[in-house]
């Protein structure tokens, strides 16, 4: 009896292995492509906002540096209109970060303040601003800061890693911050915020106070009560 019910138990089990339905893989494929999509589609989205984080980090890098050298580079003395190119060089480059609207230059001219005995040591003697960011301002003083003591003889910049101007010669020192605009989504670095910094000895240049040459009005100075952008200048 045992013999026979395996018998037929084995004859079923051939039938159902005969019908089409258990032969036809033709749909398999796309099963497997509606399981592995979504993740594959999450890889490739977290590729492309890790890359423009990236580029983002790399631009805003390279545009500290390029504020601090480029106002180190004018020779003789240096002009409110230096500082709109200056600017203007800023906001070009990072143009494809949506840069201006979403972050602040704060751009320091450091030097000795002249003083001796314990009001010795360094002085913020001007400082020009630009970006729309209104949430950030400069983490280490303010124009004519350390002027008349010595608030800041150890200089500027993190701790561990201050720079100091010698005597005849000056440092501009640019702080850049830069809320990053997401490619695709927030949910993959939450809300980031670049920081870097840049410093520059002035070359060829005797004397570092801001000249007015042009004669550019008060009102629209790049100052550091300032919040605007190349399409949106002080007025």
């Amino acid at each position: 009896m045992q013999k026979m019910l395996k018998t037929e138990a084995w004859k079923l089990a051939d039938r159902f292995k005969n019908l089409p339905i258990v032969e036809d893989t033709s749909g398999l494929a796309l099963l497997e492509f509606a399981f592995t999509a979504p993740v594959m589609l999450l890889i490739g989205l977290a590729g492309m906002e890790t890359a423009n984080l990236a580029v983002a980090h790399l631009q805003v890098s390279q545009i500290a540096m390029l504020v601090a050298d480029n106002a180190s580079r004018v020779r003789e003395s240096i002009d409110e209109a230096d500082i709109r190119e200056i600017f203007t060089g800023a906001d070009l480059t990072g143009d494809a970060i949506d840069f201006s609207p979403n972050a602040r230059i704060i751009l320091s001219n450091l030097e000795v303040n002249g003083k001796s005995g314990s009001d010795a040591g360094q002085w913020i003697r001007w400082q020009r601003c630009y970006g729309g960011n209104t949430s950030y301002g400069s983490s280490y003083g303010q124009e004519g800061d350390g002027k008349d003591d010595s608030s800041l003889v150890a200089g500027v910049g993190p701790t561990g890693n201050k720079i100091t101007a010698s005597p005849s010669t000056a440092i501009n020192f640019a702080e850049v911050v830069y809320d990053y605009e997401p490619l695709i989504s927030d949910r993959f670095f939450g809300n980031t915020v670049i920081r870097y910094q840049s410093a520059f000895v002035a070359r060829e240049r005797d004397d570092h106070a801001m000249k007015n040459a042009s004669s550019i009005p008060s009102n629209e100075l790049w100052k550091c009560d300032v919040y605007g952008t190349i399409d949106n200048p002080p007025s």
